[in-house]
């Protein structure tokens, strides 16, 4: 398990624009692997598992360190474990439910493995670890089913469990944070920071938490109906050290929906947007190349949206690195006092963090940031 860093994460946001690493999906699709590739030692398996891209971090970590390099050596402050499906009920596609707690533990040490040898590299340039916790193929508020508005193919309570199982073994694995990503669901995401809540609790301790959504189309909405505005306000108890948006959209469609985050969130902003949109004739099956991507996060940031940045689908380590280079220098969004959770601190099984304390790297008096 990872020494607490909260404080030295938080102090270096007010500091500085940090910079996320970009896709993973994108990067193994590139690498031409086969069914033996993610097979490896599950011989006997049943079930075809090509494109089960989570449990490469058992049969092919080799692959996994790769896609970490390249994004650390592009100037990632922050790379995302490789758990994107890696819940019991993303797996069960592939009937490797079993082996939920293993892929997330390796995928942690992995990443952890990777971040720490470039942190010796460069003591000055601290790496981080998120460990990523994907929104499920499955939704707690919308039907399946056009015929039956009620039908639901999972609940919460199963959402919750499934989360747990997960966080748990990235925080035992080494994550620094953890990352609830690509929410088009609120209520998912609900139960993950619910299930987030009773690990900590286990554990005895907490861990910084990053919660990012997912706007799905010009109606400037989530999948289950939220603006920006509402998706902040139905998180926010959680008190995340950062809130952002990524996926679905390119940087030039998101732009209106960070705005308004940036507008009503008291904590950090993250934004780390598609590669423009999908494009079946490019390289890496998006439309924006490395400098137009971040010509626009630039942008973001000049216009004091953003205190993290980085890239989802499409994106490469050469996008990461032109984007690294356009916020160098920039500052970062000014945030004067965010609710943000006390390092170390346990709470009651289940409960949610109240919003009543400063974060201890942050000055409890005039909202003065501590440097």
């Amino acid at each position: 398990m990872q020494p607490d860093r909260s404080e030295q994460l938080a102090r270096l946001l007010t500091q500085r624009i940090l910079v996320l690493d970009g896709a993973m999906g994108t990067m193994v699709q590139q690498c031409g692997l086969g069914e033996a590739d993610f097979r490896g030692h599950f011989h006997g398996h049943g079930r075809d598992l090509k494109g089960d891209n989570d449990l490469l971090s058992l049969t092919r970590p080799d692959v996994v360190r790769g896609i970490h390099d390249g994004y650390l050596e592009a100037g990632a402050d922050i790379i995302e474990t490789n758990t994107f499906n890696a819940t019991a009920i993303a797996q069960a596609d592939y009937a490797m439910e079993p082996e939920v707690a293993a892929i997330n533990r390796a995928a942690a040490s992995i990443a952890r493995e990777a971040a720490d040898r470039f942190t010796a590299r460069d003591p000055a340039k601290p790496r981080f670890v998120a460990g990523a916790l994907g929104p499920t193929n499955r939704t707690a508020s919308i039907s399946p089913d056009v015929d039956d508005p009620g039908a639901r193919n999972t609940s919460f309570d199963a959402l919750a469990a499934a989360y747990a199982e997960s966080a748990g073994a990235l925080v035992e694995g080494g994550a620094d944070l953890l990352l609830v990503e690509t929410v088009f669901d609120t209520l998912n995401a609900k139960a993950a920071l619910f299930a987030i809540e009773g690990v900590f609790a286990r554990l005895g301790r907490r861990l910084p938490i990053f919660i990012s959504g997912t706007i799905t189309d010009a109606s400037g909405r989530t999948l289950s109906g939220q603006t920006p505005e509402a998706f902040w306000n139905s998180v926010r108890h959680a008190r995340p050290l950062a809130v952002g948006l990524n996926c679905a959209l390119g940087a030039a469609l998101m732009r209106p929906y960070i705005e308004e985050l940036a507008r009503v969130a008291d904590t950090f902003v993250l934004c780390y947007p598609n590669a423009g949109l999908p494009n079946p004739m490019s390289d890496t099956g998006y439309d924006e190349t490395p400098a137009q991507t971040s010509a626009l996060l630039g942008e973001f940031a000049r216009a004091g949206f953003v205190n993290i940045v980085g890239g989802c689908c499409g994106t490469t380590p050469a996008h990461i690195s032109a984007i690294a280079h356009a916020v160098d220098g920039v500052a970062p969004r000014a945030v004067s006092n965010p609710p943000l959770p006390r390092a170390g601190e346990g709470r009651g099984e289940g409960a949610l963090a109240s919003t009543d304390a400063p974060h201890p790297a942050l000055s409890s008096r005039s909202g003065e940031r501590v440097s």
